[in-house]
């Protein structure tokens, strides 16, 4: 079978959820029996999200492969449950580095270079290239209708729309007005409008909004958009964004796609485990009560949702598995500086993600202790564990002023410190994608936490950092007591530590919530979500 094209455009502003547009169709598909991948195109000229600042961009996600990434991908693998490659992310940065090195080799024969066809042909290829044997490629395009900075893309993918069998989806906002009381559909005629002119009419279109999209504003944008009624899919906020495949099936959007294919279901799977998830984590009357200590809460007078994105789904993807519903709030580190652990002593457990820099990491610490001291289920991730290790290191080894060399080069007691490879890139700063980055292996010392709740001793997750825990003093932080349960295959690398009379005291230098999925939690989340409902039996709710 031919491969199917499904372009996801956005309108109106940015932000709106084309992501979740995008995964949501591709779940549907794959439950009809589709084979389904997804790209990500973002116009950005960065080669990759890596060195972006997470209060401007949010996560950067990892792919198996080592690629940083824009968090969109992350959906995507959260939603087909599949591992997606780096090459899956495209930029303007990689598409004109690549036709500039062309140019200086020669390959396009001394002419000169243009966008079209040089540029849109490079994408072309990107694109089509991923295909493979799947049955639909969908491909969201980053950025809004108007914007200048996507229109390559525009055209590329309207030219691949002539060369294929292809469909486009406007993801657009519809804008609530509460003084009149109804929905506006004028900014999406217009994004619908700046479509055509670079000669791509939709198939469909998505409107995001607060509130339900009644019939009346439907027949409106039926009339000036020039679309079927049947072709607009409502998609008003939600609770979660698990359910949006569920309402999407409502309304029969994966029918309508595969009508305009000629296709048939192959293999009717269905949605059935996907709804009953849904249904634990929105409406079990047991809860279960997590903090997340981080260092990129606030922004201003704004708190981020997208920074520690991942580890707030691989979080409920442990409760819709057990079936409590999560109570998840966030944290800025430095307000424990300020004021105190009084703010923890409300949650059955604790989470420290990961991050870069000294900001906050003494408030970091102190959560840690209070975890460590009060017997509260604590997971600690990448930077959590380091910052761990500090903790220990300072408060039960006596290490006074133990501290990690990216925050503080002159301490005495550098327990998290380079290792030589990578203080000679730094030294030639050389930042971007030269971290370890990808999936890693690690064993795992039988009969340790972490072997339990993997349930084998050899495992593989991937990493985001730099840092690593300092073999010289490995020895001394084994004597007091901490226990690194799981170490690189040359044993030089320590990956997990846990402390063994502790209810759930768990740190890993990987990032396991990157390989958390809907469908299948990631073990030390189910793990930490288990023993944080043990320390406080399961609450209902009132």
């Amino acid at each position: 079978m031919q491969t199917k094209y499904i372009f996801v455009v956005g309108g109106v502003l940015s932000g709106l959820g084309k992501g979740i547009v995008t995964s949501s169709i591709a779940k549907i598909l794959q439950s009809e029996g589709y084979k389904v991948t997804a790209i990500k195109i973002d116009p950005y000229i960065n080669i990759d999200a890596g060195t972006m600042r997470p209060t401007e961009h949010g996560e950067v996600w990892v792919t198996e492969d080592g690629g940083e990434i824009d968090q969109d991908l992350g959906n995507y693998e959260r939603f087909l449950g599949k591992d997606i490659p780096r090459k899956h992310n495209i930029t303007t940065g990689q598409i004109f580095l690549e036709v500039i090195n062309r140019e200086r080799r020669l390959e396009y024969g001394g002419r000169d270079v243009e966008m079209i066809p040089d540029i849109i042909n490079e994408i072309k290829s990107r694109i089509t290239s991923l295909a493979g044997d799947h049955d639909f490629v969908l491909v969201e395009v980053g950025g809004t209708s108007g914007d200048m900075e996507n229109l390559p893309f525009l055209h590329a993918v309207r030219e691949i729309s002539r060369e294929n069998p292809a469909a486009f989806v406007l993801v657009t906002y519809l804008p609530y007005l509460k003084n009149v009381g109804e929905l506006k559909t004028k900014p999406t005629q217009h994004a619908a409008a700046e479509l055509r002119e670079v000669g791509i009419f939709p198939d469909f279109i998505v409107t995001r909004s607060e509130k339900r999209l009644d019939d009346p504003r439907k027949w409106i944008l039926s009339k000036r958009c020039f679309i079927d009624k049947e072709s607009i899919i409502d998609d008003p906020d939600l609770d979660s964004i698990y359910e949006v495949p569920l309402l999407f099936q409502k309304q029969k959007f994966g029918e309508k796609i595969l009508k305009k294919f000629s296709l048939e279901p192959k293999s009717y799977k269905g949605l059935e485990n996907w709804e009953m998830r849904v249904n634990n984590l929105l409406n079990s009357t047991n809860i279960v009560k997590i903090g997340v200590v981080g260092k990129y809460v606030a922004h201003g007078d704004s708190q981020h949702c997208d920074v520690y994105i991942s580890v707030l789904e691989a979080l409920k993807h442990a409760c819709a598995e057990i079936g409590v519903r999560p109570v998840i709030e966030q944290i800025q580190s430095t307000v424990i500086e300020k004021e105190g652990i009084e703010c923890l002593k409300k949650y059955d457990g604790i989470v420290i993600p990961g991050g870069f820099g000294a900001t906050g990491t003494e408030g970091i610490i102190t959560a840690i202790k209070y975890c460590r001291e009060n017997n509260v289920p604590f997971l600690g991730l990448c930077y959590g564990l380091q910052m761990a290790v500090i903790e220990f290191a300072r408060n039960m080894c006596g290490l006074c002023g133990a501290n990690t060399t990216e925050n503080n080069t002159e301490t005495k007691y550098p327990v998290i410190d380079l290792l030589p490879e990578q203080k000679e890139l730094i030294k030639l700063k050389q930042y971007g994608a030269t971290m370890r980055l990808g999936g890693y292996t690690a064993i795992l010392n039988e009969g340790s936490k972490v072997a339990e709740l993997y349930g084998k001793t050899e495992i593989s997750e991937r990493h985001r950092h730099r840092y690593e825990v300092n073999p010289d003093f490995i020895e001394s932080l084994e004597k007091g007591g901490l226990v690194f349960s799981g170490k690189s295959p040359n044993r030089r690398l320590m990956e997990f530590l846990e402390l063994p009379n502790h209810i759930f005291f768990v740190a890993t230098q990987a990032h396991p919530e990157f390989k958390s999925r809907f469908e299948n939690p990631s073990p030390v989340f189910l793990g930490f979500i288990r023993a944080s409902i043990e320390h406080n039996p399961i609450q209902k709710t009132l």
